[in-house]
């Protein structure tokens, strides 16, 4: 992610941002199709029967992570960016599991992850120093 994150922020200095955004998905799907080509392992349209379709938002899900990298690594530089953008996604991820959103395992809320995440925390702040 750190080194996808600092190729894209360059292209965006030499473009735009939905200019790169389109180029780093445009780009990612046909290698993903070639990659799909050669290995001839099941059907494209196969996604399509996902049981909830909202799972099919990925996709644009993906583009606005893009979006949101490229403004990070910009602003903050790739060490703090990709910091705090860690702990959002673990963040993130510990609410789905507590919660058991999206049809995850439901796992039990442990005041040791939340400690964890407040180590990560002092960590940025130690590392500013």
């Amino acid at each position: 992610m750190s080194v996808q994150g600092v190729f894209n922020t360059k292209v965006m200095e030499a473009s735009n941002m939905w200019a790169t955004n389109t180029w780093v998905h445009l780009s990612a799907f046909l290698v993903s199709l070639l990659i799909w080509f050669g290995k001839k392992d099941g059907s494209l349209g196969s996604v399509f029967d996902v049981e909830n379709k909202v799972y099919l938002l990925g996709g644009i899900i993906g583009a606005l992570i893009t979006f949101t990298v490229i403004k990070s690594i910009g602003g903050l530089g790739p060490i703090y960016a990709t910091m705090l953008i860690l702990i959002a996604q673990l963040l993130t991820s510990g609410i789905i599991e507590a919660f058991g959103f999206f049809g995850t395992e439901k796992i039990p809320f442990e005041w040791r992850k939340v400690i964890g995440v407040g180590l990560m925390l002092l960590g940025i702040i130690l590392f500013r120093k």
